[in-house]
């Protein structure tokens, strides 16, 4: 249980890690990982300023609750459980915690 734990944690990163590396820095906005591996929590934060306005938002934040991944939050238009499941985490460990219940139940996904 441990070992498939672990192997999540590695996709996670691996996956918000070309995120980062797609999207880039720019000398205005940054774009963050945090990290928090004892608490199972994963985030893509971007942070500054451009064109004079405040950039500060969670990009993706991304949960390993009950063995399963809970996709919180996701701000990106293709959807990060596409990459989720091209990197190897099955349809049916992955909650896309950031839909109701019912919309869940009508999806590839897991509902909880």
């Amino acid at each position: 249980m441990d070992s498939l734990k672990e192997q999540y944690r590695e996709i996670i990163e691996k996956v918000l890690k070309e995120y980062v590396d797609f999207l880039g820095n720019d000398e205005e906005v940054e774009v963050e990982l945090v990290f928090d591996r004892e608490r199972d929590r994963y985030l893509l934060v971007e942070t500054g300023w451009q064109d004079g306005y405040r950039i500060y938002g969670t990009l993706l934040h991304i949960d390993i609750i009950d063995q399963k991944l809970w996709i919180q939050h996701d701000g990106t238009e293709e959807g990060v459980a596409v990459d989720l499941v091209t990197a190897g985490i099955p349809k049916e460990q992955i909650v896309l915690g950031f839909r109701t219940l019912e919309q869940r139940k009508h999806t590839e996904f897991a509902v909880s």
